[in-house]
């Protein structure tokens, strides 16, 4: 097979269904598009939701009375749910109290007068964040706990945005995957209808069916390619010019993300794009009486 004819006879068909091919190529960029974009804000609120979390912490407030905090601290460190443990005195307590409480002063003037009021405790960062539940199950059966309190209502918020986000990503990626393969498919369907006779010629002749299937193969990876190449370059250029135009966010809120996620994720879009474009005209040429063998 003459590797020149193919190229030729792919570029000839893209020349003569110009719209037909413009549509197909727009529809790999918006559906491509939507999905790097929703991968660029899934990794932005990964970052996010990470920070938050690293301040997620159970506390387990001690008795007074209690003196073996080391075998304590030291026993909860061992929990294959918890990845670090800190223990705050009684005086760093008083302290952080006195910091968390300068806006109201009706209770600041209480811990002022009662600074015994502020107990010890323990804070536990865990591993994953919906293993919370459990280590507040078994912190409470330990000797020296008092009370045992954590965030678990944001907890839960946080974990129900990372879950969410990862079903709204898989579902919306399949779903415009699927279109954007049905119209390449579509495209390379009309470019076979348009040439049908002089495909049932060549065939007359003696061509191969591979002979005769390349150049729309070749057709459908180009779009594809253009359309995911499209999709990468814009979206990459609207992330930069949208967190150059954010830079006045609070401190709290992360939106730059590192340059390997964006290259290592445009590469696997391209490949993707070049993927839905050889699978949708392949899904073509499958169904199309003039080009089977």
């Amino acid at each position: 097979m003459r590797f020149n004819y193919v190229f030729v006879e792919a570029f000839n068909n893209i020349r003569r269904n110009a719209l037909v091919v413009l549509g197909a190529v727009l529809a790999v960029f918006i559906s491509l598009f939507l999905v790097f974009g929703t991968l660029i804000v899934g990794e932005i609120v990964r970052i996010n939701t990470l920070r938050w979390s690293e301040d997620v912490r159970v506390i387990a407030f001690l008795r007074d009375d209690f003196r073996q905090v080391e075998a304590l601290q030291a026993t909860v460190e061992d929990w294959a749910e918890v990845d670090k443990v800190v223990y705050m005195s009684k005086p760093e307590a008083y302290q952080e109290a006195l910091e968390l409480l300068k806006d109201r002063p009706t209770a600041l003037r209480q811990i002022e007068k009662e600074p015994q009021l502020v107990p010890a405790s323990i804070r536990i960062s865990p591993v994953e964040l919906d293993r919370y539940q459990t280590i507040e199950q078994r912190l409470r059966n330990l000797q020296g706990v008092d009370e045992v309190v954590s965030a678990g209502s944001a907890v839960d918020q946080i974990i129900a945005i990372r879950n969410g986000l990862r079903a709204f990503f898989w579902v919306l990626a399949t779903a415009l995957g699927i279109a954007a393969v049905a119209l390449v498919a579509n495209t390379i369907h009309m470019a076979i209808y348009a040439r049908r006779e002089e495909l049932e010629i060549m065939k007359l002749v003696g061509a191969s069916s591979w002979f005769v299937r390349t150049p729309f193969l070749l057709e459908g990876m180009l779009e594809g390619l253009t359309g995911a190449g499209l999709a990468v370059g814009i979206g990459a250029s609207l992330y930069r010019l949208a967190v150059d135009n954010l830079a006045g966010l609070p401190s709290f809120i992360e939106v730059a993300i590192g340059d390997d996620f964006l290259v290592q994720w445009g590469v696997l879009i391209l490949i993707f794009g070049l993927a839905v474009g050889l699978v949708g005209s392949a899904l073509s040429l499958s169904f199309h009486r003039y080009v089977r063998a």
